[in-house]
């Protein structure tokens, strides 16, 4: 597995992978704008040539984005939802821009119409952003805590929309440890895990898994609440990423961790070093 961090752009694009470096990642997951505003200016000629120079250093063997967290294609239709839409639509340029190979989206929340409706408002809402957007980057589902009126919890729900959407060459899936334990997956066995993975690949195929968002829980198993914790501080545990690291399936997978950090960023660099302690042992 390819191990990493989700790092801040603050200062510039450039500074997340100088950040990464810093402090041991070899990938890095970034918002490709603000991920508490709709919309985000376009980058500036000077802004793309300090990012493209520093990913031509090499530093990073993967660097992909996740999309901000406003964007919900799965609720009713309104001012909201059409500004999700929008949203992610300037998304996936900016990330063809930086030349990122997925986006990592949260499917949405229904809001109370139901899940089955939930799930065509996504697929309807993905249409139109394929529809008007021609692009590489692919948008990565990711399995969710099942929190609320979340959607994602279930594998088939991710199944759903890609057997919904016109172009499902465009999707892919993130998983998200914390997320698969929150929602009632035990991954804390290897067979647990390995469950995990054969239904994904029954479902939808494991060619289709793009990258692991490695995270301890605080919440307890089947949950349903979403609060992630440091490798080995949570109700996971360090064992578990032993089998998650060394299973031979994610090999060339970015795994990035999404977990609490200081300004120093100390807490990333401990995390992975543990997790390729784990790695050797294995």
């Amino acid at each position: 597995m390819i191990l990493g961090a989700h790092m801040s752009t603050a200062g510039g694009l450039e500074q997340a992978i100088r950040r990464g470096a810093d402090v041991g990642c070899d990938c890095i997951q970034i918002f490709v704008k603000n991920n508490m505003q709709w919309f985000g200016k376009p980058y500036t000629p000077a802004e793309l040539s300090a990012w493209n120079q520093e990913v031509a250093s090499g530093k990073m063997q993967i660097i992909f984005g996740h999309t901000g967290y406003l964007i919900n294609l799965g609720g009713p239709e309104g001012e909201n939802r059409k500004k999700s839409v929008d949203s992610l639509k300037q998304e996936i340029e900016l990330s063809t821009q930086l030349g990122l190979p997925f986006l990592v989206m949260h499917p949405g929340a229904h809001l109370k119409q139901g899940e089955e409706i939930g799930i065509q408002q996504v697929i309807s809402g993905l249409n139109e952003v394929f529809s008007e957007t021609v692009s590489p980057t692919r948008i990565a589902l990711e399995v969710t805590a099942g929190q609320g009126t979340c959607l994602g919890a279930k594998m088939e729900h991710l199944a759903a929309i890609f057997d919904g959407v016109k172009q499902p060459e465009r999707l892919g899936v993130c998983l998200d440890t914390a997320h698969l334990f929150a929602a009632g997956f035990d991954i804390r066995t290897p067979e647990g895990w390995d469950m995990v993975l054969t239904n994904l690949d029954s479902l939808i195929g494991l060619s289709n898994l793009l990258g692991i968002h490695m995270n301890d829980s605080k919440v307890d198993l089947g949950s349903h609440v979403d609060r992630h914790d440091h490798i080995g501080k949570g109700k996971i545990g360090v064992e578990p990423f032993r089998h998650i690291v060394n299973d031979s399936r994610l090999e060339r997978l970015p795994g990035s961790l999404e977990t609490p950090k200081s300004k120093d960023c100390h807490e990333d660099r401990e995390n992975l070093q543990l997790l390729r302690e784990l790695i050797k042992q294995g």
